[in-house]
């Protein structure tokens, strides 16, 4: 089961956080063999449910809580809002403290996880280990968040069905190479029935303005203040490539590296025990430690 605890990120917008377990695990201070907390973060258009299954498994000996993001999920998406860099980490900084999760363990997924290495260089005492699932430290430029703009527009919306959703996203997308279930379910997840049929319960346009607030620039500065052990993790097939990932795990001070068989950027969907398999010897030292 998921229980929802409403939070309040920097400029008093609501955020939806989702504590797993059964029953939900209750708020501790942390000591000497005591199991950290773990805060997941999505990536761009995710929402916290995407981490159900991680969370679920993690709540066995962890309490495990998973955020929606300002702009996605269930917590606000004020139009005029700020989607900085700042906004992000300062949301979850507060989420933490409001939590009385730190230090935790942050788990993120793409944008997440670029969230999780800012907020562990800005506020160490609050993070005890990091886990990065596909994200890249180098920038990628104007050019992809053109192709992300005109992949927006190429979506066939409204979607009659569900189904409809699943084989888009799973086959038809000329983004998909070849037939991928998981991809379809992972965006069926972040649609919402309306009146003319299933829309993203995100707003493409605040995406994309998100997006742009750290395509432009490189993050490998940042990511060589976190000083707290961090694992880098990559599909075989993601967007992170090797040599890049194992130049992050370099310039990390604790940094170490696993990767992802058969799987794309969307490591936990594609190859969900697998990702557990990569992600568990890491948390079993930082429990232990």
């Amino acid at each position: 089961m998921a229980r929802r605890i409403d939070v309040t990120g920097a400029g008093g917008v609501r955020l939806a956080a989702w504590e797993f377990g059964d029953p939900p695990k209750t708020n501790r201070t942390h000591g000497a063999g005591d199991q950290p907390g773990v805060l997941l973060l999505h990536g761009l258009m995710g929402r916290a449910s995407h981490w159900a299954p991680t969370a679920r498994w993690l709540s066995a000996r962890h309490r495990a809580v998973a955020l929606d993001q300002r702009g996605h999920g269930r917590s606000d998406k004020p139009p005029h809002g700020s989607y900085t860099r700042e906004a992000y980490v300062d949301d979850v900084e507060a989420a933490l403290e409001q939590l009385g999760l730190g230090p935790a363990v942050l788990i993120g997924h793409a944008m997440g996880a670029l969230t999780g290495w800012q907020l562990a260089a800005k506020r160490p005492e609050l993070v005890r280990g990091l886990i990065i699932c596909d994200m890249r430290a180098s920038a990628l430029g104007a050019a992809s968040q053109h192709t992300w703009t005109e992949w927006f527009r190429a979506w066939p919306v409204p979607f009659a069905t569900l189904a409809d959703v699943r084989k888009w996203f799973g086959e038809d997308d000329p983004w998909v190479e070849r037939p991928n279930p998981a991809r379809g379910e992972f965006y069926a997840e972040v649609m919402a029935e309306s009146p003319d049929g299933w829309r993203p319960v995100f707003d493409p346009q605040q995406m994309l303005r998100t997006r742009e607030t750290w395509v432009y620039d490189a993050h490998w500065e940042e990511l060589a203040q976190v000083r707290c052990p961090t694992l880098v993790v990559r599909g075989l097939d993601g967007e992170l490539g090797r040599a890049e990932a194992q130049e992050m795990v370099r310039v990390l001070p604790g940094g170490q590296y696993a990767e992802v068989a058969d799987a794309g950027h969307l490591v936990h969907y594609d190859q969900p025990e697998a990702w557990r398999a990569a992600i568990e010897p890491f948390l079993d030292t930082l429990r232990l430690g």
